[in-house]
């Protein structure tokens, strides 16, 4: 079977940046997903929109490795709860400061390494535990008593259906989607979150799915783009290579760039503690480990 990016292999720091990159592209979501719900567009339209530009771009690649039936279902039923957890990560973005979610958000480590342990017996390096331990003590910094208003509470706890989500998708594409190409990961994922989203949708009504101007379109476009089918291919290309843990932590670095996000687009003043938690992010992302379980081409071997 024919190796997938084997020059990553031998390049974990590129393998490292492409993922940093990713998660930078990840972070803006929250630009284009307040300003579609500002505008009436349902969460989980706007969910949709992110994910529906790569599935049909992308569903004749899929088809094509058909074959693989028993690993395309583990990509299309992890992409159908991605895709609900995203949906309330999008409602709580339209409450709460960006930051406020984003710091929830950015528990997934500690969510991807209980996952992986549990499903996949891979047992987190102790470093990986530490650093997802500071992931939580950042979350915690801003997230203290009276940072939220109380009524936003119950939308905050729902939320964390995001990262448990993705948590279980990061330990999914690295212990079990290697078998196929990053282009048929992509595919199978984004197709299972559209199936998933697809009850929500067919029960809402139109003038709450589609943009009221062409600027809306534009942002659609963007997130569906620059937030999704760009990005997701550098993380499934290059998360296999690092790991769970560091893939985890290296997309950690999402979590400053959407404090950035909310202070230039929505006037979100930065305060001592939200930079003192990106600081910490930032050096989780140093203490984990590079070391991963195991190769792609090993893992291709076997499978074949």
């Amino acid at each position: 079977m024919a190796r997938n990016f084997p020059s990553l292999e031998q390049h974990p720091a590129l393998a490292t940046l492409g993922v940093v990159l990713a998660a930078v592209c990840f972070g803006l979501v929250p630009l284009f997903a307040r300003g579609l719900t500002d505008a009436g567009m349902a969460p989980h339209a706007v969910a949709l929109y992110r994910y529906v530009l790569a599935s049909a771009v992308l569903a004749p690649v899929a088809w094509r490795w058909r074959h693989e039936w028993r690993t395309l279902a583990w990509g299309f039923g992890v992409g159908a709860v991605m895709a609900l957890g995203w949906v309330a990560y999008v409602r709580a973005v339209a409450v709460v400061p960006v930051s406020t979610a984003g710091v929830l958000y950015m528990t997934y480590p500690v969510f991807t390494l209980l996952i992986a342990w549990a499903l996949f017996a891979e047992r987190p390096a102790g470093r990986a535990v530490i650093a997802a331990g500071v992931i939580v003590m950042a979350a915690v910094l801003v997230t203290g008593p009276g940072a939220v208003d109380p009524a936003h509470l119950p939308a905050l706890a729902l939320s964390l259906a995001a990262p448990a989500g993705f948590g279980l998708g990061i330990a999914v594409l690295v212990h079990r989607l290697v078998r196929v190409p990053a282009l048929v990961r992509i595919a199978i994922v984004s197709l299972g979150s559209v199936a998933g989203l697809m009850p929500l949708v067919l029960a809402t009504p139109v003038e709450a799915l589609l943009p009221v101007d062409t600027q809306g379109w534009a942002m659609v476009v963007g997130i569906g783009l620059g937030t999704a089918l760009v990005p997701q291919l550098l993380y499934t290309a290059c998360s296999p290579v690092i790991g769970t843990a560091r893939t985890a932590i290296a997309g950690s670095v999402e979590l400053p760039m959407m404090a950035v996000v909310g202070w230039l687009a929505f006037g979100e003043a930065l305060t001592l503690a939200q930079m003192l938690a990106c600081g910490l992010v930032l050096g989780a992302i140093a203490l984990t480990p590079a070391r991963r379980a195991r190769s792609i081409a090993a893992t291709l071997d076997d499978a074949g």
